[in-house]
């Protein structure tokens, strides 16, 4: 009876850290606190954007990214977020975003499908630098 109760009590400990380490990832998620994977991104980025109606209802936010950095960058990730007249993200989007911005370039982008919002905002989620001025 004491050892069916300890089997028990194992597998329900089993059970439990099989359902968190299940529900858990590596990768970092955008929310309100975290906008960017680079933290220098905000120094080496500006994007200017507005917002317009979009089909269904939905916006489109539609602008441009100009990079301050001496290099040339490609896979841009751009983070799109809906933000409600307190400042809660009420939806978001990982969008691909120039193919590759030249060193001190600007290069346009749109993000579709946004939730009507109160207000957006859109930064620079990751990028990959190209070293040396090469293409790769």
């Amino acid at each position: 009876m004491i050892v069916s109760r300890m089997v028990r009590g194992w597998v329900a400990a089993g059970m439990l850290v099989a359902a968190l380490v299940g529900c858990a990832t590596t990768e970092t998620q955008p929310s309100a606190a975290v906008t960017s994977l680079s933290p220098n991104a905000q120094q080496w980025f500006r994007i200017n954007w507005k917002a317009e109606p979009d089909r269904d209802g939905k916006r489109r936010l539609s602008g441009y990214v100009e990079s301050a950095l001496g290099e040339t960058v490609k896979r841009v990730q751009l983070l799109a977020q809906a933000l409600d007249a307190s400042g809660n993200v009420i939806g978001q989007r990982l969008e691909w975003g120039p193919e590759v911005i030249p060193a001190l370039g600007r290069v346009y982008f749109e993000i579709p499908k946004m939730p009507p919002a109160a207000r957006y905002r859109v930064t620079v989620w990751a990028y990959d630098r190209i070293k040396g001025g090469g293409s790769g």
